[in-house]
């Protein structure tokens, strides 16, 4: 199949593919990036970064009940949602410790959707919004 059928090709459902694959995963670098640099702004202790960078992949532990579980559990887990919530609440309360909890949280998201890791259906951990993990689009 050449590139321009590839082209005209519809994806699957709720899959992206293509320069448009490539685009959310350049934005999951932006992300990255941009989370990583304000957390230099405010002072975030690195150590810290460190320590807490990997903590959103625990709620791959949902797995073990269930794909449907593990599915709500990686999404929640991983979605801005959560993050920009605590960085509300930061600002509402005072918190500024919890501007930095958020915005390592943001580039953790950041740097899997950089990697291709999306959010994920409940067919499987490796079929998510931004393709099959593991397979080229």
């Amino acid at each position: 199949m050449d590139a321009h059928s590839q082209l005209r090709q519809p994806a699957a459902a709720g899959v992206t593919h293509g320069s448009v694959r490539l685009i959310l995963r350049f934005e999951g670098l932006v992300v990255l990036a941009s989370a990583s640099t304000a957390y230099a702004t405010v002072s975030g202790d690195w150590l810290v970064f460190a320590l807490l960078f990997l903590t959103p992949d625990l709620s791959m532990f949902g797995y073990l009940a269930s794909r449907s579980i593990g599915a709500i559990c990686y999404n929640v887990g991983h979605s801005y949602i959560s993050p920009a919530a605590i960085a509300l609440f930061g600002v509402v309360a005072g918190a500024p410790n919890a501007y930095g909890l958020a915005l390592i949280w943001i580039a953790h998201i950041g740097f899997d959707r950089m990697l291709g890791y999306g959010l994920k259906y409940t067919s499987g951990f490796g079929d998510t919004h931004l393709g099959v993990v593991g397979k080229r689009a």
